[in-house]
């Protein structure tokens, strides 16, 4: 036990023993056993309690619970922290971000216009989902299958309308629907491609799976979507606004998938493939019954969406992307990467696929057993990120003992550092100085966390000061830019100098929710010495306590004063400390 001015730590605690019979560890360590690597020590508390209130709520530990958590004896605390978390409203709010960027929840692309009334419903219902752990098999199915007549009033019909595009014939948007759905819920977006033509000769090198499928079989996928009719209502003396239906209407969709197309985004959809001259229509018109992977259809009476979400949601594959998902937000890694490029002929280890190609799974075993036991818990989410948090191979250090071989990243041997997203940088600042912004978002309502914003694009202040500090670190506009952790040197310029920044760490600004209280520099000044006042700073900031050097480099600028404004670039330089915006 260390006790520094006042607070009693333990540095660290030893884990309770853990189970290494779970899923997780069990996989992991027998592959660092096969490749006779030794995996890195556990973290600290202090490591442990900022990794995981990121990883799980999007924002940095209070001083308090810090304090409260390191000084608790408890073998069981990780597991009942991890609990408390999953819980708190703040998982929703985090969650809800992830699963708004893997939906692609926006108001308007340059394809698709939902309007803010579409992406708030959207966001509600996703939200919602989150708050209330609603299978993750049925959010799927209830987005695949969706149909009403209101975008503006059905959150969950505004995921079909994402793959709307302009300029072409309606297969076309079936297409698309086909591509989104493959892409987000089963990680294969190589059907893209097959949808302009075989994978022979075009996918020989990416996919195994791709380069054996062929155009007509992507038709039959596709055509799960030709019965599906998405209508703009407009709206009266509104400036050209309108709302989306989603039905299926066999009525006005007689055939399924039509080979009768010459124009629009992809190559001509002629009947045996051929290729019409210029101007010319395809010879003969032949219709694509929808079909999936296994060659099935819908059943007698069924909907052909809710047959397509029947079969994605019942296809192994699907546990599988989704465990890949959650798996790369955690450890900054799938265990396929990219995540939304699965190769479907290399994941099974009893059957692997012939030389020159080798399993795609940097641990196919682990993420078969991982998708197993998703599917055994009824795809449950908190389910599957409690059982990642607590395994041993989570709670690892990143640092390691000896000398580091790169080649050992895919083992997981070490905990991978992640820099935070933009809105977790804007939280953990406005937290850290207890100086809350808030923000009146255009026809959503007021929001003082930026991990609460409805998404990226032109958030919270419509392209804004605070907008362009957010973009600087990359969040992507769930569009053609993804979200992304490079660094750069707009980056290190936004802290040291944005207004964000420099005026949290102003002892003038109020702070509080109310806005009419002392912020954190100018309560924190009265009533401690300066080496309380380090402390608090390092235990607010950084999740922990000062190490020695660091310590009596903050006492001697203090000494040196004046101390307030010492006291103000003391917290300026904490946030602009590398393991400030980076998860260890």
């Amino acid at each position: 036990m260390k006790r520094i001015h006042g607070f009693a730590f333990l540095l660290p605690l030893a884990l309770a023993a853990s189970a290494a019979d779970n899923t997780i560890d069990r996989n992991v360590n027998q592959e660092l056993a096969n490749a006779g690597v030794t995996a890195a020590p556990k973290t600290t508390d202090f490591e442990f309690i900022r990794r995981v209130t990121l990883d799980l709520t999007g924002r940095i530990p209070t001083t308090e619970r810090v304090i409260a958590f390191t000084s608790d004896s408890d073998a069981g605390k990780r597991a009942r922290l991890i609990d408390e978390l999953l819980a708190s409203p703040e998982f929703a709010d985090k969650w809800t971000m992830f699963f708004g960027d893997l939906l692609r929840n926006t108001a308007r692309t340059d394809q698709v216009t939902r309007f803010e009334e579409g992406r708030n419903v959207f966001y509600a219902y996703i939200r919602k989902s989150i708050a209330a752990n609603k299978p993750y098999d049925v959010m799927a199915r209830e987005l695949i299958a969706a149909d009403g007549g209101n975008s503006w009033e059905q959150g969950e019909l505004n995921w079909l309308v994402g793959g709307f595009v302009t300029g072409g014939p309606q297969q076309d948007i079936w297409d698309q629907q086909a591509v989104n759905t493959f892409e987000t819920f089963l990680g294969v977006s190589h059907l893209n491609c097959l949808l302009c033509h075989n994978g022979a000769g075009h996918l020989d090198s990416l996919s195994l799976w791709g380069k054996n499928m062929r155009r007509t079989d992507a038709w039959g996928v596709a055509s799960f979507f030709s019965r599906t009719a998405m209508t703009r209502e407009r709206l009266p003396d509104q400036n050209n606004r309108y709302y989306w239906t989603v039905n299926d209407n066999a009525a006005r969709f007689r055939n399924d998938y039509t080979l009768n197309t010459t124009t629009g985004n992809r190559p001509a959809r002629c009947a045996g493939g051929a290729v019409p001259a210029a101007g010319e229509r395809c010879a003969a018109t032949a219709v694509v019954a929808p079909k999936y992977l296994n060659g099935e259809g819908p059943q007698p009476g069924e909907t052909y969406r809710a047959a397509l979400a029947r079969k994605i949601t019942g296809d192994f594959q699907f546990a599988r992307a989704a465990v890949n998902y959650v798996w790369a937000a955690f450890f900054n890694s799938g265990i396929v990467e990219p995540v939304n490029q699965f190769d479907l002929a290399r994941l099974d280890p009893d059957n692997p696929p012939p030389a020159p190609w080798t399993l795609q799974p940097t641990n196919a075993r682990l993420l078969n057993a991982l998708a197993q036991d998703f599917i055994v818990s009824g795809y449950d989410l908190r389910g599957l990120m409690r059982e990642i948090t607590t395994s041993d191979t989570y709670q690892l250090s990143s640092r390691y003992e000896g000398e580091w071989n790169p080649a050992w990243e895919p083992l997981f041997a070490r905990h991978r550092p992640r820099r935070l997203w933009g809105e977790e940088i804007h939280d953990a600042i406005a937290q850290a100085s207890n100086v809350i912004p808030s923000y009146n978002v255009r026809q959503f309502g007021p929001v003082r966390w930026a991990m609460q914003l409805p998404e990226p694009r032109g958030l919270p202040d419509g392209g804004g000061r605070v907008t362009q500090f957010l973009d600087s670190f990359l969040r992507g506009n769930r569009e053609d830019q993804p979200r992304r952790d490079d660094g750069s040197v707009l980056q290190a310029l936004s802290l040291m100098n944005h207004t964000f920044v420099v005026n949290r760490t102003r002892t003038a600004n109020n702070g509080g929710p109310d806005g009419k209280e002392p912020n954190y520099v100018a309560r924190s000044l009265a009533g401690r010495d300066d080496g309380a006042l380090v402390d608090s700073f390092y235990l607010t900031v950084l999740s922990r306590p000062p190490a020695e050097a660091e310590k009596a480099a903050a006492l001697e600028v203090l000494r040196k004063g004046p101390r307030q404004q010492a006291a103000e670039n003391l917290l300026w330089v904490l946030f602009n400390k590398v393991d400030f915006i980076y998860n260890y």
